[in-house]
């Protein structure tokens, strides 16, 4: 199973069209991201008590459901 940072990476773009692609691109400049992990818990905690760049967990949520969405289909 990939990290959910790298699958929010293929969100990133230059020009921020959605709420996930602004995730994303802060995402990436955010040093302190727990980029290998798997877990909502832990994921949820840190965006919740660590950053002012999310619009709102449902952003968060969003993309969490896609994340998993897509490892469903890889099993």
């Amino acid at each position: 199973m990939k990290s959910f940072y790298t699958f929010l990476m293929t969100y990133r773009q230059p020009k921020e069209v959605d709420a996930i692609t602004k995730f994303a691109n802060h995402a990436f400049l955010d040093h302190s991201f727990p980029k290998q992990s798997v877990d909502y818990d832990e994921l949820s905690r840190y965006l919740e008590m660590n950053v002012d760049y999310l619009e709102s967990m449902s952003v968060f949520d969003e993309a969490w459901d896609i994340f998993m969405q897509s490892e469903e289909g890889r099993w």
